[in-house]
């Protein structure tokens, strides 16, 4: 069999969707050593992040080019079985498409994004889910919030949950702390936020219940640390930022490299994921598994990823947060006992599952075209008059 997955999200620092793909293929190469895999990639040099056993090819970094011709052009040269897309897949496409739709918070939350992004995403999303052969997305959730949107019966859409990368793990937590004093500077003890600059993941919110947990508990030595891209959004963060009483203790890294966001989590008293709206939410996944107790909204998908092991607050409720951070912060045993939970949860979840859960779909959707070929190609036999 030949699966072709579009992979230019690595090397573009598109966090989640490249994570997700990335750990996807990794996954594949572990587990099918007889299908053949071709990866389209639109980064020179992202190469490196492929299995060396996958054919790649290069298709146009600019998305207009690459999903209006050269993507569909090239898998018409390779005919592969299928191609697993993410949200969006090319015009014209000759082959069955599989494609990840994470959430639709485009369609439940058009704030969250710019006039031209969302209305881009319910075009060609639309256009992609009706002729797709298949839906896969991450949680109960967004499966729920699919097939409502889109009047989709249960046997289109698969929930395959995703994971985080095995090289999330525990280090020592004063090497961790070492790394980040030296490189970045941070040298107090801090709460760590990890998601773009974006409306959606909440930062405007971040920032108000750190400045209240300060201010109601002024021995708390703490900094507050935000890893995660710039976006349209960022100048009203980090103006929210300067505005604050403790503005001098808050940090933007901008986006990070895989190595640093471990020396992150390590390093970290505890993590705060303070989003309005998740369909999965990975980075809860990475904390826990380097051993920080979380504290995390209680909205969307996030209950799901984080079960019993995690503090919930509301995103909307400032004092709910403050509670929730002030928690972890006071309480040792508190903190430890999230700790162990924490771990325990990530040990549920990893990258082979999905992969495989994946493979499976693509298996049959391969048949499925298959068994269409065959009759298709058989003579129609037409009774005489």
């Amino acid at each position: 069999m030949r699966f072709s997955v579009d992979a230019h999200a690595i090397g573009r620092h598109l966090t989640g969707n490249e994570a997700y793909v990335r750990n996807l293929l990794n996954g594949f190469a572990k587990l099918d050593k007889f299908s053949e895999f071709i990866t389209y990639l639109s980064v020179e040099g992202a190469s490196n992040w492929i299995p060396a056993r996958f054919t790649h090819r290069y298709v146009a970094n600019n998305p207009f080019l690459r999903l209006g011709y050269d993507l569909s052009a090239k898998l018409r040269q390779d005919k592969p079985d299928l191609v697993h897309v993410q949200y969006t897949a090319p015009l014209a496409c000759p082959v069955p498409v599989v494609v990840s739709v994470h959430d639709i918070s485009y369609l439940e939350h058009p704030e969250f994004f710019t006039k031209s992004r969302s209305l881009q995403l319910r075009h060609t999303v639309s256009r992609t889910i009706k002729n797709a052969a298949r839906i896969l997305t991450l949680s109960d959730f967004s499966r729920r919030a699919i097939e409502r949107a889109y009047n989709l019966t249960d046997d289109k859409v698969t929930v395959v949950p995703a994971a985080m990368s095995p090289s999330f793990r525990q280090l020592p937590r004063e090497s961790a702390a070492a790394h980040i004093a030296e490189k970045f500077k941070i040298t107090r003890p801090f709460v760590l936020t990890v998601g773009d600059l974006q409306p959606r993941k909440n930062p405007l919110g971040m920032i108000k219940a750190f400045d209240e947990l300060l201010n109601a508990n002024p021995e708390l030595p703490h900094d507050l640390v935000f890893v995660g891209n710039d976006t349209w959004f960022s100048p009203r963060v980090r103006q929210a930022a300067e505005k604050s009483r403790f503005g001098k203790r808050i940090h933007f890294t901008g986006y990070v490299d895989e190595n640093d966001l471990l020396q992150f989590y390590n390093a970290c008293e505890i993590f705060v994921f303070p989003t309005f709206y998740e369909g999965f939410g990975i980075p809860i996944l990475e904390a826990m598994a380097c051993g920080r107790a979380v504290a995390c909204a209680n909205v969307t998908a996030i209950p799901e990823v984080a079960d019993a092991s995690a503090l919930l607050f509301s995103p909307l409720n400032t004092e709910e947060m403050v509670r929730a951070m002030r928690d972890l912060l006071v309480d040792r045993e508190l903190r430890e006992r999230m700790e162990r939970l924490g771990l325990n949860n990530a040990s549920h979840f990893s990258w082979e599952r999905t992969a495989q859960k994946t493979l499976e779909v693509y298996y049959e959707v391969e048949a499925a075209g298959r068994k269409l070929n065959i009759n298709a190609a058989r003579p129609q036999h037409v009774s005489k008059p």
